[in-house]
């Protein structure tokens, strides 16, 4: 699933091809809009709020966009030829003069007359202009007793934190995905950390936590179970935290995080690896 970051620098340079500027066609293909001509109006911000897209339109609607686990929206100039996949996978066109904006494989593309109406239940964004670090502490604390993983999950507390930031910022604050909020050593200092890491990422697509963007290099322990620790040499492990249709594969390193965590999907070594023994 994309992250924050993606989805903001989409919307970013949706911006700049779409902003100020008329619709000469739009076609969605998908049944609740198929008859639905924005032709005409003019497209007055396109805007990222955590994983949404919002575009808004000259006459008070917004088109609502969710990329989910393998959504994108493409650019192309006209008659330059669509490489985004199939054409049955296309699921709404806007075009302009000088641009044809693409979405490909959006499980959401709805028409709200409000934000509020279609992101109204998500907490501060990370990379908005808005962002309210003492309102994201404030919904995790709500929940001591939640496990730390799945709560940087939850968009409903703070939005745009995906599966690859929560991995990352916590290692690097040294705790595994089962310290309890509650337990946490320094919340603020771990959700300033995700606020840095997407700001440092947002104006490129790599996604780099280490400081390199060479290829195999970018992270620290996401999608590197089996592989040594950049810090100590011990081997990350993953395994799967939360319940369908939540659950996602986590990752950290048994050595370089404290505290509770289960039997790896993959041993970190030929010994079975047992709890870490954590005291906040």
């Amino acid at each position: 699933m994309p992250e924050g970051d993606t989805v903001w620098l989409s919307a970013k340079r949706m911006h700049e091809a779409l902003a100020g500027k008329v619709l000469t066609r739009s076609d969605f293909r998908v049944p609740s809009l198929a008859t639905v001509d924005l032709s005409g109006l003019t497209v007055t911000a396109v805007r990222a709020r955590g994983k949404h897209m919002l575009t808004a339109l000259s006459d008070g609607r917004i088109l609502h966009t969710h990329f989910r686990m393998d959504g994108t929206w493409h650019l192309y100039k006209p008659g330059d030829r669509w490489r985004g996949g199939p054409d049955w996978q296309v699921r709404v066109v806007l075009e302009n003069a000088s641009w044809q904006a693409v979405g490909y494989r959006l499980p959401v593309v709805e028409l709200v007359s409000s934000a509020e109406e279609a992101v109204g239940h998500l907490g501060p964004d990370l990379l908005a202009e808005d962002w309210d670090p003492d309102e994201a502490l404030r919904r995790l604390r709500a929940d001591p007793a939640r496990e730390i993983g799945m709560a940087l999950l939850d968009q409903r507390l703070l939005a745009g934190l995906g599966n690859l930031y929560r991995c990352e910022v916590l290692f690097l604050r040294g705790l595994t995905p089962w310290v309890l909020v509650g337990d946490v050593p320094d919340l603020p200092a771990l959700v300033e950390k995700g606020h840095r890491l997407m700001l440092a990422n947002r104006d490129r697509w790599e996604q780099s936590t280490t400081g390199s963007l060479r290829r195999g290099e970018d992270h620290w322990v996401f999608e590197r179970a089996g592989k040594p620790c950049r810090r100590c040499g011990t081997r990350i492990v993953s395994a799967a935290q939360g319940e369908a249709p939540y659950e996602r594969l986590t990752y950290w390193c048994p050595r370089c995080q404290l505290g509770p965590a289960p039997a790896p999907s993959r041993p970190s070594s030929p010994r079975p690896l047992g709890r870490t023994r954590y005291t906040p």
